[in-house]
């Protein structure tokens, strides 16, 4: 009797862990998936349409925001296929290839926002930089909760 009753409860607690587990994953998927699934002239849309509309863009400001952002999608795919090539070789970089790579990084971003500051009337540009400011803390957050999730 004490083994059917510890074997159902050991039923029970697995099932209910498969069920949490696989719970989890599907609800991110979909988004994943989709986000992947997307060119990037069509992520250079989707990301235009979304500035246009939080900071009211007139025609003008949105060509040039458009030309912006298909400049560093492009160096964004570069990057990741140097990236992706490193990894298949199994080379790490050393501490003054990535130290070398945060400059560069921090270079592209500052040009980035001179560009777009260029672009942008006062008012806009401050409303672009809170919302990277909030943007840069949900993946902040997001990255916590993946870690704490994986630990």
């Amino acid at each position: 009797m004490k083994k059917l009753f510890i074997a159902a409860l050991l039923f029970v607690g697995i099932a209910s862990f498969a069920q949490d587990g696989d719970g989890g994953e599907m609800d991110q998927r979909p988004a994943r998936e989709q986000r992947e699934r997307m060119t990037p002239e069509q992520r250079n849309e989707k990301q235009l349409k979304k500035l246009t509309s939080d900071l009211t863009l007139d025609a003008k400001q949105q060509e040039q925001v458009k030309q912006l952002i298909a400049e560093r999608s492009a160096k964004a795919e570069k990057l990741k296929e140097a990236r992706k090539e490193q990894r298949e070789k199994g080379t790490k970089l050393t501490a003054e290839q990535r130290e070398a790579f945060k400059k560069e990084m921090t270079a592209e971003a500052d040009a980035n926002d001179a560009k777009m500051k260029g672009i942008l009337t006062a008012e806009q540009y401050t409303k672009w930089k809170k919302i990277q400011e909030e943007n840069k803390d949900k993946a902040k957050d997001k990255m916590r909760e993946y870690r704490k999730n994986n630990d």
